[in-house]
């Protein structure tokens, strides 16, 4: 049994305290329409940073001894989890720095640095990233927070999964975005049961999906639009709880998750990011069943866009 789970959730929920944002969750009568469901928006990309990831760091850094943060912390991301980290770290006054990598979105890495982390760019891809995070934390004893694979990290992210039930007490699906698996694994240990929690990866960064598949963590090599879930693995404890506790992984392509953003756009006007539109392009594209007035939420994960890429997927390029 994982030591994650709806105690832990709640004990963050008291450490996280009225730090970050209540974010609102609202119903979406023109996707209720079109799937038959009473479906709800949960709308975490107006959280600070623009994302969910600073739920799940200050629950961590909050753990950590005080020699420990004297150390500094470092961890590895495309963008959001480097974002919650710089900012988190700043609130705490720990010393940060963060292994991205040479093909991250720009406006992330800008937002990390303003946030106050010294960031790095030298690799080419999110696996060179982490092998040259590893390198540093053997050479300098820097603490690594993982950015998803971790359960105290979790436990901070499944704070999101309260708002959801006092929201909608009568939501009986939760869909929650894929990428390391963080997100969902805290959700689906906030309700420890009583809901059907179901995955969303893109088809081309499905690391949850293989991870499943072989029992063991896969490592990938993410191709996605959706850069938020474009994770080279799913760690071994996240695996552990999705087996225990998450109900479904549905893949969604390029093009529905493009759908998607316009959507959400143009009908809920939420300035997502791919990765944030995910859920929301299941829902579309029928890949979840649904009973007919079924309450369903839709985490919409973040809104850290970059506008060259939002405006050409509005631009249906």
């Amino acid at each position: 049994m994982s030591e994650l789970n709806r105690d832990a959730v709640l004990r963050a929920r008291e450490t996280i305290g009225d730090r970050l944002h209540r974010t609102p969750t609202f119903s979406s009568a023109a996707l209720s329409q079109q799937t038959g469901a009473r479906v709800h928006l949960k709308a975490e990309l107006f959280q600070r940073t623009g994302s969910f990831k600073p739920r799940g760091m200050l629950a961590k850094l909050a753990s950590l001894s005080e020699e420990e943060k004297r150390r500094g912390v470092v961890t590895w991301s495309a963008g959001n989890a480097a974002q919650g980290l710089a900012w988190s770290a700043a609130a705490e006054d720990i010393p940060c720095q963060v292994f991205m990598w040479r093909t991250a979105n720009p406006l992330k890495v800008a937002a990390t640095r303003d946030y106050g982390a010294e960031v790095d760019l030298e690799s080419e891809s999110a696996a060179a990233a982490h092998e040259r995070l590893l390198e540093h934390v053997e050479r300098t004893g820097a603490v690594f927070v993982h950015p998803f694979d971790d359960p105290v990290l979790q436990s901070g992210h499944g704070t999101l999964g309260l708002e959801i039930e006092e929201d909608v007490p009568g939501a009986t699906t939760i869909v929650v975005p894929v990428g390391g698996g963080g997100l969902i694994a805290g959700v689906a240990s906030a309700f420890n049961g009583g809901r059907r929690v179901v995955g969303v990866e893109p088809e081309g960064a499905a690391s949850l999906t293989a991870a499943l598949d072989a029992a063991r963590p896969v490592p990938i090599q993410p191709q996605s639009i959706a850069d938020g879930l474009a994770a080279p693995f799913t760690g071994e404890g996240t695996l552990a709880v999705a087996k225990e506790r998450v109900d479904e992984v549905v893949l969604v392509s390029e093009d529905e998750i493009a759908a998607a953003f316009r959507f959400l756009y143009s009908r809920a006007k939420l300035a997502c990011e791919p990765a944030g539109a995910a859920a929301t392009a299941a829902l579309l594209a029928g890949k979840i069943a649904l009973e007919p007035e079924e309450r369903v939420v839709a985490v919409v994960s973040g809104g850290n866009a970059a506008p060259e890429t939002a405006s050409a997927i509005l631009a249906g390029r």
